[in-house]
């Protein structure tokens, strides 16, 4: 079963868990800038938590399937429409299985946030390179030539049991990770030891326009680093730098393996996510925490998304549910 893009969407790329035990060759991490989400996506449809899936930044793709399939919608809102053989327009909810006849997904703005995680039965099936189906965008490889979709394009996706169906159907649950009222909530960071780290914390900041997978980038009142660029040392997404504008960065899964500016220290594993939703000039604070809170936070946030799928199983498994 093939995939058509009739449009690309802002940007739509090609991601899984990511490319692992290469950062040492100076290779990125990148992946799917909420691995959690994207999992979660996953599970709905059956596919493993490893499979690629879509990742949408702004607005969605317009994307045609030749076949029955089963997707699912997870991360921020997104407007979605599908439409069948007949033109009949069908709205497509977020957060739940759907199993959608032969036609077309029209996915449009999103919402309350600024990524989504497409996942369709079977996963996207675009050859590994590194071990990974991600698409590295600075590097130039992965997914589909290294690069965002666009219109022409046509992805494999991977085996999976036949489906039919005349109409779009999803049961009547839904599930989500965030509440949009956490992203309001201050983004904890283990701070390093430079004297600038907890100025960090002292003022607000907006999300940069220039904000990227490699990097989000914060604008506000400038910090003033007492010692100029170091020695290049390994960074990894979540890294806080400062570069000479004063203006700090937060490296994301495309970030590169060393650098020079200060750092501030590290966003922790349990908020990092979360940064994946904040849209150009969105505002952003950043609270201190020591590495024991951190730990803490990566429990709660793994048992939290552990008693997700154990939801989804139980409710794929309801025949009331479904």
């Amino acid at each position: 079963m093939m995939l058509h893009v009739r449009h690309g969407g802002a940007l739509t790329t090609v991601q899984d868990r990511g490319r692992s035990g290469w950062r040492h060759l100076g290779v990125a991490h990148a992946g799917a800038l909420d691995a959690a989400q994207a999992a979660l996506a996953n599970h709905m449809v059956g596919n493993p938590a490893d499979a690629a899936v879509l990742e949408l930044t702004l607005r969605g793709p317009v994307l045609e399937f030749e076949q029955p399939t089963r997707i699912a919608l997870c991360g921020a809102w997104i407007d979605a429409h599908f439409e069948d053989a007949h033109a009949q327009r069908h709205v497509v909810p977020c957060g739940r299985p759907v199993t959608l006849p032969a036609g077309t997904l029209r996915l449009g703005t999103i919402r309350s946030g600024l990524r989504v995680w497409l996942a369709v039965a079977g996963g996207i099936d675009a050859p590994p390179v590194l071990g990974s189906r991600s698409t590295d965008l600075r590097g130039g490889f992965g997914g589909l030539d290294g690069r965002a979709l666009r219109a022409g394009d046509v992805l494999p996706l991977g085996a999976r049991n036949a489906i039919e169906v005349d109409a779009p159907t999803s049961p009547k649950w839904w599930i989500a990770l965030d509440p949009v009222a956490s992203m309001q909530d201050a983004i904890r960071y283990v701070p390093s030891a430079s004297t600038e780290a907890l100025m960090l914390a002292e003022r607000a900041w907006n999300v940069d326009a220039h904000s990227n997978r490699q990097g989000l980038r914060c604008s506000g009142d400038a910090i003033v680093a007492t010692a100029g660029e170091q020695i290049s040392a390994p960074v990894a997404p979540g890294t806080i730098q400062l570069p000479p504008d004063g203006q700090p960065i937060v490296l994301l899964a495309d970030a590169q393996t060393v650098g020079g500016y200060p750092r501030l220290g590290h966003v922790i594993a349990a908020d990092l996510p979360r940064l994946a939703q904040r849209r150009a000039g969105d505002t952003l604070r950043f609270v201190a925490v020591d590495a024991i809170a951190a730990r803490a936070a990566a429990r709660r946030r793994q048992g939290e998304i552990a008693r997700l799928h154990w939801a989804i199983d139980l409710a794929l498994n309801d025949p009331l549910e479904r």
